[in-house]
């Protein structure tokens, strides 16, 4: 595969994620993936200065994908490029007693990008409709009305949660935030064979917990719910993309691809002017500056 089109990997309708890829079939070779990759990386890194200047975009990347899907290092070499400035990563964990005090996405809500900057979100809000729908006793943490216990948390419940993101991302995308979701589809294997990896090696040893192997074991309730989840808030202001994943460095690819298509998208993006005095006096600034 030559080029990389964002409709082939966009979500519309419905899915199934059992019938689709987690290994996109290629003639490049790894050395082909990382030469195309920085040279995506680059022209996105300048897109990015430019929207800086611009100072009228964010951008919110999502990543989401189960343990082992390779979010970090994807991370790691999409944005490798850009200045510090203007990328700012967040990795959400179990929600702190303090963000428990609020409701679910506080935590998300506040750490938003600002104008001109990206911020990647590794495990998002979606979580919210993910790991809680597998283990619905996580929602008691929340001390919500109405819910006394797990049997009180009804289909409806989550109907609703899925309809408060879309408005959610409704409410940021009309204040100036481009929205793109990305979902790393591995192969249950793949996944088996990257535990397996960090256990054999001393150096990955520390990534390894045994909530992986629990985990693992939920992974079709995982498939389940994901599917509903990318189906019913997979909108065209804030698209979902399924990505094939069990090839790393193609999977990188693909993700630095789309976003810099996506970007191309907003043509009212560019370096602003010099004010009309300053450049009507500017080889008076430079004579001065010169002396």
């Amino acid at each position: 595969m030559e080029s990389i089109n964002p409709v082939d990997f966009k979500v519309v309708g419905t899915i199934n994620l059992s019938k689709l890829p987690t290994v996109l079939k290629s003639d490049l070779t790894d050395k082909d993936k990382e030469k195309k990759l920085l040279k995506v990386q680059k022209k996105l890194s300048e897109f990015q200065d430019v929207m800086y200047a611009h100072n009228r975009y964010g951008v919110l990347i999502c990543l989401q994908g189960m343990d082992t899907s390779g979010k970090d290092s994807l991370i790691r070499e999409v944005f490798k490029e850009f200045n510090s400035r203007g990328v700012v990563v967040h990795s959400f964990k179990t929600p702190t007693s303090t963000e428990l005090e609020h409701d679910y996405l506080w935590r998300h809500y506040i750490v938003l990008p600002e104008k001109g900057k990206f911020a990647v979100f590794n495990r998002t809000y979606y979580e919210n409709v993910l790991v809680t729908r597998v283990h619905p006793e996580y929602i008691m943490g929340e001390n919500l009305p109405g819910i006394s216990n797990v049997d009180d948390i009804t289909p409806q419940f989550w109907e609703n949660r899925m309809e408060q993101i879309n408005n959610f991302e409704k409410h940021v995308v009309q204040n100036g935030i481009i929205v793109l979701k990305f979902f790393l589809n591995m192969s249950k294997e793949e996944q088996r064979l990257r535990l397996l990896h960090r256990l054999e090696n001393k150096a990955d040893n520390w990534k390894f917990s045994t909530s992986d192997l629990k985990e693992r074991e939920l992974w079709d309730d995982y498939m389940k719910y994901y599917e509903d989840a990318i189906c019913k808030t997979s909108t065209e202001i804030a698209p979902w993309y399924v990505i094939p994943a069990d090839d790393k460095k193609m999977a990188r690819y693909i993700v630095t691809k789309i976003i810099w298509e996506e970007m191309q998208k907003h043509t009212d993006i560019i370096e602003p002017e010099l004010d009309e005095k300053v450049k009507a006096n500017i080889e008076l600034y430079k004579e001065i500056l010169k002396k």
